[in-house]
């Protein structure tokens, strides 16, 4: 190969080449996935604060990620590098019509029936171009940069750039939720994505001057050579190993997410680890290595296998496991991705398999498994399956392994049925008392955890152990016998039997994730008494009987249906309508097989109105409500943009003069109350403030500890709560009102975290 003289300008330029490619690289992957927490958050209004927002886009961006790498690809049979950069120039330029990002509204409101078409055209008309355009840029930057690299040892592995690129997402990824959604506004985010967008078109610009210069082009011709195809059996282990990871990011998201806050701070940090395994695999020199990787991996997920049925308890334990399980996984396929790549010239077809594998496996988690499985069963399911991407050895085993897998099966299998067996077994639960049920259970499968961790190289006697761990863990950890269980776009909804004898026998629960949604007695003596949040005893329940005190014919709306209890309240003189995004939850509450607070219990017809409650709200007539019960869950964390300052003003509008807003507060990891009284107190409206401890001699799903806010336009609207006593005003506070344009999430998380550690 002939080395060319360069000329001292020509050097110089080629001096700056790699910089320059690495921080346009950079600069495109952070715009890449700023947008895809900012644009998800902008949807969330409209689709309420299921994980499934966030899933179902992650696939709509992989999906686009896709067409990016697959218009990449067939740019490079353009020969001249100057006009394909010029090209991409034009691409760039048309995308920016679209710009400042914004979530169109030609597809109107979304239908709660079907959300997930509306959301995935929403996302194609107001996101689709721009990201397109811009997640083209890692493969085609880096096949350029191996062009204009030809002959030296740099442009021999253009693949380091894949770790710039995903450094950048990464980075991009941490400083959302803890430095742009704190300080940004949503406008000002969406500003600051169009000022880089801006600057991104320009540092093209600057790489179309470099390769124009010849640097490139001079050694575009230096070899004609190409590598031999990748064979289809290669393409296919390719795919599948892309396809796990991303199959795992949405499953644990969707996992941790429901039991702790459908949030951006949430919903990026497995989007954040899956970015940063691609990172440390495409190095040169991997911070860490592959048979480290296979030792860490082996470990947390035997560690899943045991507690993938423990959905309470230590959450901050549980989400350092299962977060280091996928951490570890991921890293595990990327890594062995990265040993299968193939030659530069074949580089923009490597990147299109993976991106093929990703969406493939998105799509599997979001799109399909909700309609196979009725619960999240995916998750663990893709976590045993993918111990099979593990190296093989091809030894027979000696006998010791064979002994230690059928010691692990044993023990596994032995698990569940100890677990019955000191469910109705009074001396064992003696003898168990101090551990529990369920943490002795999951003990015996510590043994089971041990036996597969010391097989773990072999692959099929590994996967087999963690497979029975994982059934049993599942099973011990399911917490009832469950009647019924379906599952839709908002979350998996069961319905349990319970005995309660001070209930009068068989209680029916309705759980959405962790969370108890209602409950009621299947007695008569007691079927018509509401439970748990709305018992007469807490303060949803005695603002109900303080409201109703003042006269016949009271308008009640309550924003979340769950079991309907609140239709217990309905006297024959009251109007009453439940506003509920999810209408499998209005038929469970309206079907007599499960619960009938709404068929039997309520005098008078009961409304329900479908859809998200901000939209549904907005189109019912000023003035005309004496109550509002803001009570809409997603599993335990409320949908944010139902505590803004707007949302509120909202409420205040329905109301009458002296009607009241009861907000439902009560969350086991955020603290958002402060929030929403900083809302109501720069709105000038009056409020209150209760906090109820459940009585403990009371029946289990007689009544639940409860927080809860009051808010009425005049102070006169509180008069009869303040009088009652345990409605008292809270201190004066700085924390900043939520609005539809600013959310602090990560704020709220913190403020529980120093409560409860004070």
């Amino acid at each position: 190969m002939t080395e060319h003289v360069l000329s001292p300008a020509h050097r110089r330029i080629d001096a700056i080449t790699p910089a320059a490619f690495a921080v346009a690289i950079f600069t495109s992957a952070s715009l890449v996935f700023l947008v895809q927490p900012m644009a998800t958050k902008l949807v969330l209004p409209l689709l309420g604060g299921s994980p499934s927002v966030w899933n179902t886009a992650m696939v709509f961006f992989q999906a686009a990620l896709l067409a990016g790498y697959l218009y990449a690809h067939l740019l490079q049979r353009i020969p001249s590098v100057r006009w394909q950069a010029v090209t991409h120039l034009t691409l760039l330029a048309a995308a920016a019509v679209f710009l400042p990002l914004s979530i169109t509204e030609a597809l109107g409101d979304p239908d709660p029936a079907a959300p997930i078409g509306w959301l995935l055209g929403a996302l194609f008309l107001s996101v689709g171009a721009p990201f397109a355009v811009l997640s083209a840029t890692a493969p085609l930057l880096q096949a350029w940069y191996a062009r204009a690299r030809v002959g030296r040892p740099d442009g021999a592995n253009p693949y380091v750039l894949y770790a710039a690129s995903n450094l950048g997402s990464f980075l991009a990824l941490l400083a959302y939720p803890v430095l742009i959604e704190p300080l940004a506004s949503l406008s000002g985010q969406r500003l600051g994505w169009t000022v880089g967008y801006g600057a991104f078109a320009a540092m093209i610009v600057l790489l179309t001057i470099i390769l124009s210069r010849g640097l490139g082009a001079a050694r575009t011709a230096a070899s004609d050579h190409r590598s031999p195809p990748i064979p289809w059996s290669r393409k296919i282990i390719l795919i599948l190993l892309a396809a796990a990871p991303s199959s795992l990011m949405l499953g644990v998201t969707a996992h941790l997410s429901t039991d702790v806050a459908s949030a951006p701070f949430l919903w990026v940090a497995p989007l954040a680890l899956y970015l940063l395994t691609f990172v440390i695999a495409f190095q040169t020199r991997p911070w860490i290595s592959l048979p480290v990787t296979l030792i860490l991996q082996a470990t947390f997920t035997v560690m899943i296998a045991a507690l993938v049925g423990m959905t309470t308890g230590h959450w901050l334990m549980l989400l350092g496991v299962h977060l280091a399980a996928f951490f570890f996984t991921t890293l595990m396929c990327h890594q062995q991705l990265a040993a299968r790549r193939p030659a530069p010239d074949r580089l923009t077809e490597f990147y299109l398999l993976m991106s093929l594998g990703g969406v493939l496996g998105g799509a599997f988690t979001a799109l399909l498994a909700p309609t196979l499985f009725e619960t999240v069963l995916e998750y663990p399911l893709v976590m045993v399956l993918v111990c099979l991407a593990r190296p093989w050895l091809g030894a027979r085993p000696a006998r010791h392994e064979v002994w230690l897998m059928t010691a692990g099966l044993t023990i596994a299998v032995s698990a569940p049925l100890l677990f019955e067996m000191m469910r109705y077994d009074a001396s064992l639960r003696t003898v168990f008392s101090d551990f529990g049920l369920t943490a002795t259970a999951q003990i015996i499968l510590g043994a089971a955890a041990i036996c597969a961790f010391l097989i773990r190289d072999r692959v099929l006697m590994f996967t087999a152990v963690v497979a029975a761990m994982t059934v049993s863990a599942h099973y011990i950890g399911r917490g009832y016998d469950w009647s019924l269980s379906e599952r839709s776009f908002f979350g998996v909804m069961r319905v349990a039997v319970t005995p309660d004898p001070k209930m009068g026998g068989d209680v029916h629960v309705l759980m959405h994730g962790t969370t108890l949604h209602g409950a009621q007695a299947r007695n008569p003596d007691f079927a018509c008494a509401p439970t748990m949040y709305y018992a007469e005893t807490t303060p949803l329940g005695q603002a109900a009987e303080l409201i109703q005190a003042r006269g016949p014919g009271a308008v009640i709306g309550v924003v979340g249906q769950g079991s309907g209890a609140m239709a217990a309240y309905k006297r024959a003189s009251d109007q009453m309508t439940f506003f509920e995004i999810d209408p499998m939850v209005d038929r469970l509450s309206r079907d007599p097989k499960w619960f009938t607070f709404i068929s039997n219990c309520a005098d008078g017809p009961i409304r329900t109105v479908l859809g998200d409650a901000r939209l549904t709200l907005n189109k019912e007539a000023p003035r005309s409500y004496d109550l509002l019960v803001i009570d809409a869950f997603s599993s335990d964390a409320v949908p944010t943009h139902l505590l803004t300052r707007e949302a509120i003003e909202g409420y205040l509008r329905l109301l009458r003069p002296k009607g009241v807003v009861v907000l439902h507060l009560s969350n086991r990891n955020l603290e958002i109350t402060l929030p929403a009284v900083a809302a109501a107190r720069e709105l000038g409206a009056a409020e209150l403030h209760q906090i109820y401890i459940e009585h403990p001699d009371a029946a289990l799903m007689a009544e639940a500890s409860t927080e809860a806010l009051a808010i009425s336009p005049t102070p006169e609207g509180l008069a009869d709560f303040k009088a009652d006593g345990r409605w008292r005003k809270l201190e004066p506070t700085e924390v900043r009102p939520w609005t539809d344009d600013y959310v602090n999430l990560f704020g709220a998380l913190v403020r529980s975290m120093k409560a409860r550690a004070g």
